[in-house]
């Protein structure tokens, strides 16, 4: 099962892109012998639109048309469900038995993705109430999909 991050923006040089790299390189290696293949990133330009609605509708079917048929869609927004680590293991493992081909991950930018693309979502993930930037978002998942290939694996990265 493919692992897709589908992000608004880009994440620039520096300690969150190796942090970022680091756990990406992670969570391939955990997932592989899972049937977890590559965690593919793309990163979706930011539109320029004066209208904020408008940027959303943009960056929206931006994302939409980089969603593999038949994929899973999970949007990360800060109103959306908190799942203990093991629970998202446990999703991805259910997915995967499944045969779903992917997983796309969605990273809106910052107006947010317009309620269409909020229609077509599995799941709405949270991490916290709180608003966090894209970038640490990013490495937030990452972390996240390294630690349910551990559990998954029965790797002791992951102590509760």
């Amino acid at each position: 099962m493919r692992l897709l991050i589908a992000a608004v923006g880009r994440l620039k040089r520096g300690a969150e892109h190796e942090l970022a790299a680091s756990y990406r390189k992670r969570a391939q290696a955990s997932g592989r012998p899972l049937g977890l293949r590559e965690v593919e990133i793309i990163e979706i330009r930011e539109s320029r639109a004066q209208n904020a609605d408008r940027r959303r509708i943009e960056e929206s079917i931006a994302i939409a048309n980089v969603i593999p048929e038949r994929a899973i869609v999970v949007i990360l927004d800060d109103g959306g469900e908190n799942l203990t680590s093991p629970t998202f293991a446990a999703l991805l493992r259910k997915w995967r038995a499944e045969d779903r081909p992917a997983v796309c991950f969605v990273i809106g930018g910052a107006d947010g993705l317009a309620p269409s693309l909020g229609e077509r979502a599995n799941l709405k993930l949270a991490f916290g109430a709180a608003t966090w930037p894209h970038q640490l978002v990013r490495i937030m998942l990452l972390e996240q999909l390294y630690r349910a290939g551990t559990i998954l694996a029965g790797h002791p990265y992951h102590r509760a």
